[in-house]
């Protein structure tokens, strides 16, 4: 999950968090962790971000003339899709959309304004006085950054969501991962309320669904390439070392790492919640059997 500033979003080099901390060096793959049913939502999703992607965000160049109502604007592409369409934590806490004033202190001359312009009762007329703020939380879990970001989320949602959805079953995994990415999301707002930097990622639901993979599959093993190498390390060993990673996330890098705190948090919490429930008959420890490879990280 990316906050969004001038330029950044098109960036190839500002990777998500959910592949960032382990770097070029460990790749996730696929884990043989096999399904029962065919993953039709985690199939949708994945489908529904790079569509998005390729139709609404991958054209975005050059400058929009953008009727306010103070006259027109010019704004970089980029940035007038993101402040129309993604959640913004100051919009979120006031219920309104950013006045005009605020955008203008937040990107200022060359995008190096304050990040954190938010006013309590503003002066000045809205920039997009018809954004629906709320509605925008579920948006921003299907915008990304770049091909790259797009790239890793989907990895990670292939990877881990078939389980969660084959567990829970169709719709249930799409209410998981929806309200996960707000939960996420939520957990970025608290932290910065004062933000005036959009939010665009589906970093956070992935998050939610990691964290109840580790409860349900923890020995489930993912085929990692490891410095070139191609090894099987337990999930929970990979999930956990992911999760640690997220708080040695570079203060300045643009990653909203609270949100994937956030929102693998809840994802344990709920897997240890519906573990206990009638429909999991397995008591969340798998199916398996696993394979036993002699290259197992254990």
């Amino acid at each position: 999950m990316h906050p969004n500033r001038p330029n950044c979003a098109a960036s190839e080099d500002r990777v998500t968090a959910l592949a960032r901390p382990y770097g070029s060096d460990v790749l996730p793959l696929r884990d043989e962790n096999p399904i029962e049913r065919t993953p039709v939502f985690t199939v949708l999703l994945i489908v529904a971000c790079i569509g998005i992607y390729i139709f609404a965000q991958a054209g975005l160049r050059g400058l929009d003339q953008v009727e306010t109502p103070v006259g027109t604007v010019q704004l970089d592409s980029e940035l007038r899709f993101s402040l129309e369409v993604a959640a913004i934590p100051c919009e979120i806490v006031e219920q309104r959309p950013l006045s005009i004033e605020e955008i203008s202190n937040t990107y200022g001359q060359n995008g190096q304004g304050n990040s954190a312009s938010c006013e309590p009762s503003p002066t000045g007329p809205s920039f997009f006085p018809n954004k629906h703020v709320m509605l925008a939380i579920v948006s921003s879990l299907f915008l990304h950054g770049g091909l790259t970001h797009l790239g890793f989320n989907m990895l990670f949602l292939w990877i881990f969501g078939n389980n969660i959805e084959d567990r829970l079953g169709h719709i249930a995994f799409l209410a998981f991962y929806l309200t996960g990415g707000i939960v996420a999301t939520i957990g970025h707002i608290v932290t910065q309320p004062s933000s005036t930097v959009a939010i665009v990622g589906a970093s956070g639901a992935i998050s939610a669904v990691m964290g109840a993979y580790l409860v349900w599959f923890p020995d489930a093993p993912i085929r990692t390439l490891l410095f070139l190498i191609l090894v099987d390390i337990r999930a929970r060993w990979f999930l956990a070392s992911w999760f640690v990673l997220q708080f040695f996330t570079a203060p300045n890098s643009g990653i909203a790492w609270i949100a994937h705190v956030t929102g693998f948090a809840y994802g344990v919490v709920m897997g240890f919640l519906i573990r206990r429930h009638t429909w999991d008959r397995t008591g969340g420890i798998g199916r398996g059997p696993y394979p036993h490879p002699t290259d197992y990280v254990h």
